[in-house]
């Protein structure tokens, strides 16, 4: 499309993080049709993480006037009104609404909180019998909604894939307990994945690093009966927990298991990469047997239906903070590989489940350019929330 190509605004196609403080988000600009349109990606209603992702437009552009662009904020249900784009510089952009009127309903803030509730939640307020969990909404209600869609953005890149990756990397949705689904990017680093929150909240805000994976650390998991266990999979994870901890406090170990990683990925048999490619990783995932899976009673899930056969597990560690990203921590858990599109992480210290299910939309001009790059932006986005 050649009108596309002399566009001013060809720059902020792709994908984007708005900044609204720890609870990110997902934006994706795409050209449709006769014009350029900024979509909110938003998560499933909790706790369907198999449910298929809900998005609204935030703004749209007219592409048929090349010399002068006119911007529409599409925000609030009046439909399309007077908006403006800036771009601040490279990367970044930021999007202002001249009609914030158009926002405002009838029924004042109490109609405008139920909208939302209905739209953010799929429920009202009334449904939700835990407290602690009505504060949260009600508190992301007042922070979200004073932007008024006069947002910041800032670029993110999908993950580059290589032949030797787990799985696939790329976006998946997972279930955080009262703070409902948030969207993470699974990414991997030699012999580490990671797993960075694109949405938070007040405890673990968006662009941390929400599970990091030591793929070279696979835990084998024991008979149904003694998976049923709690102090069976402590004792497992908190064995190899131990033994990273030493290996971190006795410099001279951990050299040399740093040398024998380098010196394994010049040809030794057993890299962490063909380890996980011998058990069965990357393009050969699917001949690895599955193993029966049950978690241990007394672990808390969102979800009662999760998959009842896993692929592999690795030891990790999730990161915990108090509210406002308070002492925040890097606590023991378990990595669970059920298929080439869903994991999970137990929580150990929180006796807790997160199931994670693969983002399928297919989202355009996102691929990071290279691996340095995207490593740049990781680093970034922890900074931005930090």
């Amino acid at each position: 499309n050649v009108s596309n190509l002399l566009h001013p605004y060809r720059h902020i196609l792709g994908l984007w993080q708005p900044d609204i403080g720890p609870y990110g988000g997902l934006l994706n600009v795409v050209v449709d049709g006769l014009f350029i349109i900024g979509w909110m990606y938003l998560p499933p209603h909790d706790p369907r993480v198999e449910d298929p992702m809900r998005r609204r437009p935030l703004f749209r552009i007219h592409m048929w006037e090349s010399k002068k662009a006119t911007v529409e904020c599409m925000y609030g249900h009046k439909g399309p009104h007077k908006g403006d784009i800036q771009t601040v510089k490279k990367d970044e952009f930021s999007t202002k609404c001249n009609q914030t009127d158009h926002h405002r309903m009838p029924g004042g803030r109490q109609e405008e909180f139920r909208t939302w509730l209905e739209e953010e939640w799929g429920r009202t307020l009334e449904d939700i019998f835990h407290e602690h969990m009505q504060e949260l909404i009600l508190m992301k209600f007042i922070y979200t909604s004073q932007y008024d869609n006069c947002l910041t953005y800032r670029r993110i890149y999908l993950p580059p894939c290589l032949p030797s990756d787990l799985l696939q990397p790329g976006l998946f949705k997972g279930t955080y307990g009262s703070h409902g689904l948030e969207i993470i990017m699974l990414s991997f680093h030699g012999s580490r994945a990671k797993a960075t929150k694109l949405t938070g909240d007040p405890n673990v805000p968006a662009g941390q690093l929400t599970l990091d994976i030591d793929l070279s650390r696979p835990v084998q998991l024991p008979d149904l009966e003694h998976q049923r266990s709690i102090e069976e999979l402590s004792r497992l994870v908190m064995g190899v927990h131990e033994e990273v901890q030493r290996g971190s406090q006795d410099p001279a170990a951990a050299s040399a298991e740093a040398e024998e990683c380098s010196t394994g990925a010049e040809g030794s048999e057993n890299t962490p990469a063909d380890e996980a490619e011998e058990a069965g990783a990357g393009a050969t995932s699917s001949r690895t047997e599955p193993q029966p899976f049950v978690l241990p009673l007394g672990v808390m899930a969102r979800n009662e239906v999760y998959p009842r056969t896993c692929k592999m597990c690795f030891y990790g560690t999730g990161l915990i903070a108090g509210h406002g990203f308070t002492s925040p921590e890097r606590t023991p858990g378990l990595f669970v590989l059920f298929d080439d599109d869903r994991f999970g992480f137990i929580w150990l210290e929180l006796k807790s489940f997160s199931l994670y299910s693969r983002l399928t939309d297919q989202l355009e001009h996102a691929q990071a350019p290279n691996m340095e790059r995207f490593e740049a932006m990781l680093r970034n986005m922890q900074s931005w929330t930090s």
